[in-house]
């Protein structure tokens, strides 16, 4: 078949999609995270891609550029960058910063928190819950849309909420509640 009748579609085939949100749910974000996300992606813009186009133009400058390994290295590993920039812009285009320390001191759960909850089998653990462009499952953080973040948000200290899972509904009972400090210094405090 001729390529001129092939279905294009409208994103790269290499093109991370952006993780879904909750429909007519939104983007929510600790500041701290924005920051993160936020310098990253101006160090990948003011640093990490001149250097690379830089390089990409001296391998280019060198001649055959089909055996060239560090100008096929250099253009790889701009489209990378070039795909986490878009990658990022998008996701800060669409966030919604929400400062847990607002809520120090409740015992409600709430997005941010701090959560400590035993399962009906004894087992405790404790997790974190925030934006889906934040968590890290590795230090116990959690994303606001999982499921054991669903369940246990709005819940208080005490409550016992149901959590669904593939072998059944397990009980969760809340055992402490924390948020971060408020910072003084912080200009979106209220």
């Amino acid at each position: 078949m001729n390529k001129a009748f092939t279905k294009e579609t409208d994103q790269d085939d290499d093109e991370p999609a952006l993780e879904p949100l909750v429909a007519g749910g939104k983007n929510y974000i600790t500041p701290q995270g924005y920051a993160r996300l936020r310098f990253e992606l101006l160090d990948l813009i003011d640093n990490e891609r001149p250097k690379i186009v830089d390089a990409v133009y001296w391998a280019a400058s060198n001649g055959d550029r089909s055996e060239n390994g560090d100008y096929i290295y250099g253009k790889k590993r701009l489209r990378e960058i070039d795909r986490r920039i878009r990658f990022l812009t998008k996701r800060l285009e669409i966030a919604e910063v929400s400062n847990p320390a607002v809520h120090h001191g409740q015992d409600q759960v709430f997005f941010g928190a701090t959560v400590a909850y035993a399962d009906d089998s004894g087992e405790r653990q404790s997790v974190t819950i925030l934006g889906i462009d934040e968590a890290n499952s590795a230090l116990g953080q959690i994303s606001w849309v999982s499921p054991v973040a669903r369940a246990l948000l709005r819940s208080r200290v005490g409550d016992e909420v149901n959590l669904l899972t593939p072998h059944g509904v397990k009980v969760l009972e809340v055992l402490a509640v924390d948020y971060p400090l408020p910072d003084s210094a912080d200009p979106h405090r209220s």
